[in-house]
């Protein structure tokens, strides 16, 4: 993989075409998962613009592994020519001023690409991810993602690590890094939100780590302006997240995510089952 890396993107965006070819049309990679979460998102899509969709889905999807990969080697002065940030002094507002913070934000775009955040700010990082049963994948994905100065922590470790880090002294500012819209496997810390035309459960834990340690919380939105271009705005949620009600940090952030995803759905990553658990809007 760390040759392929090496290899120019014109050349790996070729490889990536014939890796649509056979997960799309030879393979069809979770096709129907694909193809009913795009359904219940968008009830009355066309059936031309579905599959329109979903091809481009699938085109993208290809291009985020690959440019994954292309992370391994990838220069810091490359990757800030293709993964820019229009609005740094939002987040510069807390980095800057010795302000902890959370930064949440979903399956969109190129989210492997936002840990280059970390190449602008001489901070500490921390990016709470999901663990991988497989133990050499899991590591490669620990050594990419931790290449811009970001630490990666078990999301089942989250909470316990950011408190010792909360009781810990530092002189700059510390982001922690959720995505938030993983799908929730239990009755424990889940609110059921509003997710286009239907309710789905959405974890709480950013919401409730966010108002135990007072951190302000951010949302990154991303578009892709071409491939292998991405241009993130950073939305403040709250700066005090205590003055809110039960989950309305939680509801907040799914509406945000909503809203990204309506500009260019092909770019959400509807692999995930996106809609595992529903109730209608009047539940």
């Amino acid at each position: 993989m760390w040759v392929l890396s090496k290899f120019p993107f014109r050349a790996l965006y070729i490889i990536s075409d014939i890796a649509f070819v056979l997960i799309y049309h030879v393979i069809g990679y979770r096709k129907k998962v694909v193809r009913n979460n795009i359904k219940i998102a968008y009830p009355d899509i066309s059936a031309e613009k579905l599959k329109t969709t979903e091809r481009k889905f699938y085109h993208h999807f290809c291009d985020i592994f690959i440019e994954m990969i292309k992370t391994m080697s990838i220069s810091e002065t490359e990757m800030r020519k293709r993964y820019t940030f229009t609005n740094m002094e939002v987040a510069g507002k807390f980095m800057n001023h010795n302000r902890d913070l959370i930064l949440c934000l979903g399956h969109y775009a190129s989210y492997e690409w936002v840990l280059s955040l970390h190449s602008h700010y001489d901070n500490k990082g921390y990016g709470i991810y999901k663990r991988i049963k497989n133990k050499h994948f899991d590591k490669l994905i620990r050594d990419i993602r931790g290449k811009w100065k970001t630490t990666l922590v078990v999301n089942k470790e989250a909470k316990t690590k950011i408190a010792e880090v909360m009781k810990g002294t530092h002189d700059k500012a510390v982001l922690f890094g959720f995505i938030m819209d993983q799908s929730p496997s239990n009755n424990r810390n889940k609110h059921w939100a509003k997710f286009f035309n239907v309710k789905t459960p959405f974890f709480t834990g950013v919401e409730t780590i966010a108002k135990e340690h007072n951190l302000p919380l951010l949302f990154l939105g991303t578009k892709k302006i071409k491939r292998g271009y991405y241009e993130s705005t950073f939305t403040i949620i709250t700066e005090t997240p205590r003055e809110h009600k039960d989950f309305e940090l939680t509801d907040t952030f799914a509406n945000l995510l909503q809203k990204q995803i309506d500009i260019a759905p092909e770019y959400y990553f509807w692999t995930h089952k996106r809609f595992k658990f529903v109730k209608g809007l009047d539940e």
